[in-house]
């Protein structure tokens, strides 16, 4: 130490002391080369063995300290793998959950279109029933057929529930067209003939939204069934939709 006289820090002091406690326990404990020699020699072992113990040792310890290394390096590697494979795994389940979740809002909003051409098909009732009323006031089971079936549909909440709804509704427009092709007086109205176009409108508009939705069904179906997105969808509560089936293939035809 250049200058001895030199003030040492209050708040090293204690670590300084420390370190040279240790530093001196380790030189009281070493041996010189001389003295292993020398210790040889009181129980009348050879000098050039001591040497070659010395070499022998030191080599070992030092294979010892590399494979340690080597360890520790290898384990730093696994390490950094294991946080690359974590990484990925979660940008790829993020990007898997996004992907079916759009997947499954086209869905969603594919069926909001068929809903809405079911409720326009539910919302003509009325008039089909003013026409009936107006021309058979005697066809009072067909009045309430078709207010039944309107009124059912309109109580459903659920998908499941406005398909089973329709197909009641179906059966009743189906009853009234029934009741037309035999009543000429109700052919010939211009009210029933302007009902006709809108029904027909409405069956072409269902039956393009019933194939898009399908379609979307489809798309979302295989996605959430693939692997390995089955993984992420069965995680996550992601479930199968059914395909919205034709309950009514009859699209009337306008005279």
């Amino acid at each position: 130490m250049n200058n001895p006289d030199k003030r040492i820090p209050e708040d090293i002091a204690p670590e300084v002391l420390e370190l040279a406690s240790r530093n001196y326990a380790n030189h009281t404990q070493s041996y010189s080369a001389s003295e292993l020699v020398a210790a040889g020699e009181e129980v009348d072992i050879p000098a050039e063995f001591i040497q070659q113990a010395i070499l022998d040792v030191q080599a070992r310890h030092k294979q010892q300290q590399q494979q340690q290394q080597y360890l520790a390096h290898l384990r730093q590697k696994l390490f950094i793998a294991a946080a690359g494979m974590v990484a990925t795994l979660s940008v790829w389940s993020i990007w898997t959950y996004n992907s079916i979740s759009s997947s499954h809002s086209r869905v969603e909003a594919a069926w909001a279109q068929v809903e809405n051409q079911l409720q326009r098909r539910a919302d003509l009732i009325p008039n089909l029933v003013n026409v009936t009323q107006a021309y058979a006031k005697q066809e009072q089971e067909l009045v309430s057929l078709l207010v039944r079936s309107r009124q059912t549909y309109l109580q459903a909440t659920t998908p499941e529930e406005k398909v089973a709804a329709t197909v009641q509704v179906n059966q009743a427009i189906d009853r009234f067209r029934d009741y037309a092709t035999v009543n000429p007086q109700l052919q010939s109205s211009q009210l029933f003939t302007n009902l006709q176009y809108e029904l027909t409108g409405t069956e072409n508009r269902l039956a393009v939204e019933r194939m898009r939705y399908n379609q979307a069904v489809q798309a979302y179906n295989q996605k959430i069934q693939s692997f390995p997105n089955v993984l992420v969808a069965n995680t996550l509560g992601f479930e199968k939709k059914d395909f919205f089936q034709a309950t009514n293939t009859n699209v009337p035809i306008v005279p």
